[in-house]
């Protein structure tokens, strides 16, 4: 069962990596699984929030979003992928047919994605917390999220299920504290004359 898992795991990384191949998404993904590319977004976000809500709120709000990052990332990174060991595809050496790297390979290990993890996280947050004012637009950093984490495996560095891995950790995280925020928020609100 695990080994047709993986098999199914590795020819879906095939297909992404190779069989999606064209100039224009060889621009766009290697391009959006950098971060600063995204620190516009990033900005207006803390912009958005500071100018929305109370000192208190905004600092509450940006540390459980600090946090959240911090424990989806050092979950992965630290703890996840040193548990499984799982190369990432662009170590594979015997692999067919070879993977085309598109950034630079890196000296980690592959399961969970930190990339999948940290954005899911932060979209998990945003929507926990301001889900209600998205309304729609919610979906869009779900969109958001799938897009950085699919350039991994369009990349060479992970496998899909790296990426489900990651995802799932990332949901875990952000929603718990984002959940765990919005209420420590609610008591702010309550608590004030």
């Amino acid at each position: 069962m695990i080994e047709a898992l993986l098999q199914w795991d590795t020819a879906l990384m095939h297909w992404i990596n190779y069989n999606w191949s064209h100039p224009l998404l060889d621009f766009l993904f290697p391009l959006s699984r950098n971060k600063y590319f995204w620190l516009p977004l990033y900005v207006l976000c803390v912009s958005w929030i500071i100018y929305n809500h109370h000192v208190r709120h905004v600092f509450m709000i940006l540390l459980f979003m600090g946090l959240s990052i911090f424990a989806a990332d050092t979950i992965s990174s630290q703890l996840i992928k040193y548990h499984f060991k799982r190369p990432r595809p662009c170590h594979v050496m015997n692999m067919e047919p070879p993977v085309i790297e598109r950034a630079r390979c890196g000296n980690g290990y592959s399961f969970t994605s930190s990339h999948a993890a940290n954005h899911f996280c932060i979209a998990a947050f945003f929507i926990s917390i301001f889900g209600k004012y998205m309304r729609k637009w919610k979906y869009l950093w779900w969109f958001w999220a799938l897009i950085i984490s699919i350039a991994q495996v369009y990349v060479g560095l992970h496998y899909p299920l790296d990426i489900f891995g990651g995802a799932l950790l990332g949901l875990i995280v952000g929603t718990s504290m984002g959940v765990f925020c919005k209420h420590r928020v609610d008591a702010i609100n309550i608590a004030r004359p």
